[in-house]
């Protein structure tokens, strides 16, 4: 493939790498891939190489378990076996949050754990109850009890997650408290002996208002951040694995997509930024589900892809111009002129276009192409962006 020509706009395309294993280097890897594109003319300068956290990760080895976690839990908040233990606005997630419960559990076996789930949904969208149901009972908080042997499945996973996690607390052999809530402060009623925040995007403001109550209260990224298996990001954006393991987020992601792009321009002569993704930001329109379960989008990017990336709005300025009699030929040459400008941010030329950071559309655009399913692509090149 030549340099793209200046009629072709952004284009994405996935690379199947086979299957990467712990002990791999993922830089070697990856690059050996890149070598096969450039080969073949498709790596250019300018090109940006997105590669999925789950397989950096992997490589790393960068795996916990359920007793990690319970020794974590223990540490951190001082817990002993008979301690009780409150969770704050956990996802409703088998992926992502089932076994952080069950290592939650399993660091006080004699004890209870409590958890204060957010209502109706958690904060991805994900539903917990019914919404009507909620509104009928008309309160702020309600327990169990309170539902009246109703139970509430996911309407599109099917599972009922209050349900499972009850199960998950008894099978450790802790006792199980699940009430509903949507002020983390609440969490205070219930006098337990240290809190994890388990929200993903509001969990500094959770963890603001819940210590001004309980001062030993800690979120899901303060844990696993030291150590030979570790992360910046702690618990989240970890995902269930095989058995009782769970995979961190990638660590030192910085350091991971730094030396790929060195080692791509040293020994390919091709200057690339490298990213790597999870979730893409964005929002189904059929569940109301909100993707983003990691805490952003691109764990780690190289220097070129920090910024905004913002522009005019053609079809406003195109239907402009053509009201006032102008030819496509004038309204082309006027458009090229005002990209070149700069305008305020108020500017009717701007309206609609709102600014967003370009490491999460172009996360969101490679998550998007190697699909949560995975298609087997851990690799997507972005071209002409």
């Amino acid at each position: 493939m030549p340099k793209l020509p200046d009629y072709i706009g952004p284009v994405a395309f996935g690379l199947k790498m086979g299957v990467i294993l712990p002990g791999m280097s993922i830089v070697d890897t990856i690059f050996e891939q890149l070598c096969r594109c450039h080969r073949d003319g498709l790596l250019q300068n300018g090109d940006i190489v997105c590669i999925t956290e789950s397989v950096v990760a992997r490589a790393q080895n960068n795996y916990v378990t359920t007793s990690d976690i319970a020794r974590e839990v223990q540490l951190k908040l001082g817990l002993t076996a008979q301690g009780k233990v409150a969770v704050v606005f956990p996802i409703a997630s088998r992926n992502r949050f089932s076994l952080v419960l069950k290592g939650i559990a399993e660091a006080v076996p004699r004890g209870k754990v409590l958890v204060q789930f957010s209502y109706p949904c958690d904060e991805v969208g994900n539903q917990i109850i019914s919404p009507d149901f909620a509104k009928e009972l008309g309160r702020d908080l309600f327990t169990l009890e309170d539902l009246g042997g109703r139970s509430f499945k996911h309407p599109i996973t099917g599972v009922d997650y209050v349900g499972l996690y009850r199960e998950i607390i008894q099978s450790a052999g802790a006792e199980a408290t699940i009430y509903f809530c949507n002020d983390p402060a609440a969490v205070a009623r219930f006098e337990p002996d240290g809190v994890i925040a388990a929200d993903v995007h509001n969990r500094a403001e959770t963890k603001r208002i819940i210590r001004r109550f309980i001062n030993n209260c800690i979120g899901l990224d303060d844990m696993f951040t030291e150590g030979q298996v570790r992360s910046e990001w702690g618990l989240l954006g970890s995902n269930m694995s095989a058995g009782n393991k769970l995979k961190l987020a990638p660590r030192e992601g910085k350091e991971v997509v730094c030396a790929l792009q060195r080692k791509v321009a040293e020994q390919l002569h091709v200057r690339v930024e490298v990213l790597i993704y999870g979730d893409g930001a964005y929002r189904d329109p059929s569940s109301g589900i909100y993707e983003l379960a990691d805490p952003q989008p691109a764990f780690a990017v190289t220097g070129g892809l920090k910024g905004f990336r913002e522009g005019i709005k053609l079809k406003y300025l195109a239907d402009r111009y053509y009201h006032e009699g102008k030819s496509a030929a004038e309204i082309e040459q006027i458009l090229e002129q005002r990209k070149a400008g700069v305008l305020p941010g108020d500017s009717m030329e701007k309206e609609g276009t709102t600014p967003r950071r370009i490491e999460d559309i172009l996360a969101s655009l490679a998550d998007l192409v190697s699909g949560s399913a995975d298609a087997g692509t851990p690799v997507v090149i972005i071209k002409g962006f």
